[in-house]
Parts: structure tokens; C-alpha cells; sequence
């Protein structure tokens, strides 16, 4: 009996580390999804509160069902243009990703297959453009597009300032798509050039339609980075026809810095699109990012 109790002992102080521990970090995600959540409720409530409503509850009492306040979400819709708003983001979106997604394939595909010289010096120049802050390299960035022209069209205060920067090619992008092109088995381009198919013909009917799982991630991660920016557009096209979502909200903070309530309605309206696109998105994200780093 007692040599089952010393060898049972062990297993038992084990399993209560165990449980211990699993607490510990059950305590930890909730911490974390409370903090998380905590200024969204907040600001939930607040939208449907009225100014008097909001000096004298809890921030977080919820309102009545029977006095739920719809004119903070109709003044967004009908003084705050969130609708314009929507339209241009949703161009900003469109066009950006088509081109940066182009562009990013291309690049990735370029790095991978061929060998030339200062190749590595290229890899050392995304890198360098990662590690500046932005707030330095926009010092240069700035005249450079405030003083482009096509004839008598001027980019700047046009959609097209914001599309030129969004369409860049990043680090991370680059990244997860030499990830996947080196899956890919280089007996196929072999193959196809065996068939006559040129450089441009093997990326656009072999590797890109491969590159669609990337691809499919980094647009839906491109497409929240962009709807949830609000420097870019506000500093690119400050012309109020060209209002994002996000800057948007700049009219509500600026002229309207007393309506608490009208702002958090339009916090609300601007949130939605993001959360509704990582919700439905969100497996495709994760499976598509980790299935770029794993090496096979």
C-alpha cells in the first residue's frame, strides 16, 4: 500500500501543476478578452444613450429597450455621409489589393527562381523600408506625391494618392508568397518551358493561380489594414467628397466634440465592416499564414 502511495503521490502533485496552471492561463484570456471587449460594450451602450442618459449612468448599464436612442446612428448616416465614406474605401480596397496583390506575386516569384545580382541587397531594401519609422520616410513621401502630375492631373486630393501607397509591396507580404513559391516544384516551370511557354506565361498560368491561397489571405488582411487606416487618407485627401469611413469620424470629433453619443454610432457603423470580414475570414488567415511558413 505505501509503495502505491509514494508512486501515486507524483502523478497527483503533477496533475495539480497541471490544473494550476491551466487556471492560471483560463484567468489570463479572460483578463485579456475583458480588456479587449470592455471599450467596445462601452461605447455599444453609449450609441444608443442619450446625452443626459450618458452624464448620469454607468458607462456600463446598459439602455432600456424602451428608450433606445436611433437618431445618433441617423444623424451618422444623413449629416455624416458614412455611405460616401463606405464607397470610398471600398474603391481604396478594390484597386489597391488587385495591384498589390500583382505585384507581390510577382516580386516573391522574381526572388525565388532567379538568381541575380544584388539580390540579396533587394531583400536588405524591404527589409530597411519595414524598419524605418513611417513617420520619417513620410518626410519624403509626401512632396514626392503632393508634386505628381499626368498632364493637368494632379494625384494628390485623389483616390489614386492612397492606391499608390497601398499598392506597394511589403515585407511580410513578400515573405509569405516566397513561402509558397517554393513549395511549388520547379519541374513545372521546366515543364512548360519545355512546351514553349515563356517567363510570363508560366507565372501567369502555373504560379499565380498556385498563389491564390496567399493571396486570398494577404487581401483580407490588406483589406482591414486599409479600412481601418485613417492617417493615409486623411493626409492624401482632405477634400470632403473624398472621406473614408475612418475619417469620417474626424467630423464627429471635430465639430460635433460634445455629441459622445453620435460619435460612438458612428465608432459602431466604421467597426462593423472590419469585424464581419475577420469573423467570416478569420480561418483563412491563420491556415493561410501558417501554411506559407511550414516547409515541406
Amino acid at each position: 500500500m505505501r509503495t502505491e502511495l509514494t508512486m501515486k503521490s507524483p502523478e497527483m502533485k503533477l496533475s495539480k501543476k497541471v490544473e494550476i496552471s491551466k487556471l492560471l492561463s483560463y484567468l489570463l484570456l479572460i483578463a485579456i478578452a475583458v480588456i479587449v471587449f470592455l471599450p467596445i460594450i462601452i461605447t455599444l451602450f453609449a450609441s444608443f444613450k442619450t446625452a443626459i442618459q450618458l452624464g448620469e449612468e454607468f458607462p456600463l448599464k446598459p439602455p432600456a429597450l424602451t428608450s433606445l436612442n436611433f437618431e445618433t446612428y441617423k444623424t451618422v448616416f444623413t449629416e455624416g455621409k458614412i455611405l460616401l465614406g463606405l464607397k470610398n474605401s471600398l474603391i481604396l480596397v478594390a484597386v489597391s489589393i488587385v495591384i498589390n496583390s500583382l505585384l507581390g506575386a510577382m516580386t516573391a516569384y522574381v526572388l525565388n527562381r532567379f538568381n541575380f545580382r544584388f539580390k540579396k541587397a533587394v531583400f536588405g531594401l524591404f527589409m530597411l523600408g519595414m524598419i524605418i519609422p513611417t513617420l520619417i520616410t513620410e518626410i519624403a513621401r509626401f512632396p514626392i506625391i503632393h508634386s505628381m502630375q499626368v498632364g493637368d492631373f494632379k494625384v494628390y486630393n485623389t483616390l489614386l494618392a492612397p492606391i499608390i501607397i497601398y499598392a506597394a509591396a511589403d515585407l511580410m507580404q513578400i515573405y509569405i508568397y516566397t513561402q509558397f513559391v517554393e513549395k511549388i516544384s520547379i519541374s513545372l516551370d521546366e515543364s512548360a518551358m519545355m512546351d514553349g511557354c515563356s517567363y510570363y506565361g508560366i507565372f501567369w498560368k502555373i504560379i499565380f493561380p498556385l498563389l491564390l491561397p496567399a493571396t486570398a489571405t494577404l487581401a483580407i488582411i490588406k483589406t482591414v489594414d486599409i479600412l481601418n487606416d485613417m492617417y493615409i487618407p486623411y493626409l492624401y485627401m482632405p477634400a470632403a467628397n473624398l472621406r473614408t469611413m475612418t475619417t469620417t469620424l474626424m467630423d464627429f470629433s471635430n465639430q460635433r466634440s460634445g455629441s459622445w453619443e453620435t460619435l460612438s454610432a458612428a465608432i459602431m457603423i466604421v467597426m462593423l465592416p472590419t469585424l464581419i470580414i475577420f469573423l467570416i475570414f478569420q480561418k483563412y488567415i491563420f491556415s493561410g499564414i501558417t501554411a506559407g511558413a511550414v516547409k515541406e
